[in-house]
């Protein structure tokens, strides 16, 4: 039996990236009563969060949800996509890499119908941005990092880059820029730094513990109240007198709809599931970025700074006809990063590093849906990796093995390697490289798009370019569930700068104008 209802301005859903941002700018104005759910415990003071290099030890952990992947014919069926269940969500949880978007990316979304998203618009928001964002401190650059930038940039030619975020760039090597402290190695998550100093906040209040199942509507009929689970087991009604927040990522918001009659009416009709709106896009458009990898054993143990272990990068444009933007990146793994080609025989060596060829503007879409009506049943991901019929993604996947090779045979990084462990030297054709490279792929645990935003003629678009539920009052999403096409780079601080654009559309409120374009992060 449900509680009596409690009632609120806003209802948060989901206390990560999203969340924490829009608490924050929400609860700026006293009169407002601002309520975060968030299905995990909170990070404050737990240093298993709050040390970015121990994130590696959170996958699969505790404060991960673990979706498994459906089968994928053509690449790795054995991908756990980690999703957080904690405070501030995945930048509790990731490698807080922190990339600008491209202004191409933000292009792309305006021409596909997101009026008002253009990097004019979007960009300016960094002046905003709470986190603190610098590159790799210099007393947490290994040296065979280091080495591995300095043999990239002389073997394919390709510029160092000191800050990826200093302006766009078409190629080059580097190390990272990260939203970390490299005095103390805390993150500077989105918890971390729009929450943590706002907790005493009379009008805000954190409901942890407490997870969301169903939205109900009120009695104008719009989607303004939450069915909760609460710690204790008992089940409560949420309500918001002005708007629900859906903020909880890629697979739990399009999940948390679908559960509640919001989606494609014939799949939740074949449920048993009552459908109270149809909206045939929901789920649709999974995207992500996949990566493949390859391992080598060093000569000995590595020095042990570090801010993460994958705190350097590449990126390559190999087709000039895609723009100014980079259609290959590369992580820097300083530890032997195994988890799938151990599976696939591979010894495991003691001492090594990977680096990982990825895809950044993948073409394969996929696309993920509910297996039963039950909210304690996980849905089911189908990423469809390299299933693009021009096979652009599998292509890029062996060129990238093949490069990381010329870059690994390069000093100063070559002095340090005894051998390639996986695929070993032996792979070498085409075909045999792709077979690898599929098979032994991971994710960067980037999923985005199952919501996505277009134009109000767009029958596939889930919200409108004010990321308003269509044809719905009282529900916005505000997470990477709705882009339309994924950034080329590492996507968290695109949801932080839509995030401060979503409080401004809530509060109507103009947009911060097109100073701070330029220059580094404050």
């Amino acid at each position: 039996m449900a509680d009596e209802t409690t009632t609120y301005d806003y209802l948060i859903i989901g206390g990560g990236t999203a969340g924490s941002v829009l608490a924050a700018r929400l609860s700026e104005d006293p009169a407002s009563r601002v309520c975060v759910v968030e299905g995990g415990p909170s990070d404050v003071g737990d240093d298993r969060i709050l040390k970015l290099r121990n994130w590696i030890n959170l996958l699969g952990g505790e404060f991960d949800y673990g979706y498994t992947t459906e089968e994928q014919p053509r690449g790795n069926s054995h991908i756990l996509h980690s999703r957080a269940r904690v405070l501030g969500g995945c930048s509790s949880h990731n490698t807080l890499i922190s990339f600008l978007p491209f202004p191409q990316d933000l292009d792309e979304w305006v021409a596909s119908g997101c009026e008002g998203w253009g990097p004019e618009t979007i960009l300016p928001y960094r002046s905003r941005l709470q986190n603190t964002i610098v590159p790799v401190g210099a007393a947490d650059r290994n040296p065979i990092a280091q080495d591995f930038v300095t043999a990239a940039t002389s073997r394919l030619g390709v510029p160092v880059v000191e800050d990826f975020n200093a302006r766009p760039f078409t190629d080059g090597a580097g190390f990272f820029s990260l939203a970390y402290d490299p005095q103390t190695n805390n993150r500077s998550s989105a918890s971390v730094a729009y929450l943590h100093p706002i907790l005493d906040r009379p009008n805000l209040t954190l409901r942890l513990e407490t997870w969301a199942y169903r939205l109900l509507r009120d009695e104008e009929g719009r989607f303004t109240r939450v069915q909760v689970r609460n710690p204790d087991g008992s089940v409560s009604i949420l309500e918001a007198e002005a708007e629900v927040l859906l903020c909880a990522g890629a697979i739990d918001t399009p999940r948390l709809l679908m559960l509640s009659g919001i989606g494609p009416a014939d799949q939740l009709r074949d449920l048993g599931i009552e459908v109270r709106a149809d909206l045939p896009g929901i789920g649709e458009n999974l995207l992500d970025h996949p990566e493949s990898v390859m391992v080598w054993e060093t000569s000995g143990p590595l020095p042990p700074n570090s801010a993460m272990d994958s705190d350097a990068g590449l990126f390559l444009r190999r087709d000039a006809a895609g723009g100014p933007r980079p259609d290959l990146m590369f992580h820097f793994y300083q530890v032997p990063f195994t988890v799938n080609t151990e599976r696939l025989g591979y010894p495991v060596p003691e001492h090594g590093v990977c680096m990982t060829p990825n895809v950044p503007r993948a073409r394969s879409i996929g696309r993920m849906w509910l297996r039963s009506a039950d909210p304690a049943v996980k849905p089911a991901l189908d990423f469809r990796y390299f299933t693009d019929p021009e096979g652009h993604d599998e292509r890029t996947i062996v060129d990238g093995l093949r490069i990381a090779r010329e870059v690994a045979a390069t000093a100063p990084l070559s002095d340090w390697l005894l051998r390639e462990v996986a695929p070993g030297p032996d792979v070498q054709s085409d075909a045999d490289l792709s077979e690898y490279g599929r098979r032994a792929a991971h994710t960067v645990y980037h999923p985005a798009g199952t919501c996505r935003m277009g134009a109000e003629d767009d029958p596939m678009a889930v919200v409108d370019p004010e990321l308003r539920l269509r044809g719905h009052d009282g529900l916005r999403i505000v997470d990477a569930s709705i882009f339309p096409t994924m950034p080329t780079i590492n996507p968290m601080v695109t949801v932080l700068l839509a995030a401060e654009r979503a409080a401004d559309l809530i509060m109507a409120r103009p947009a911060p104008g097109a100073a701070g374009t330029e220059g580094a992060h404050q």
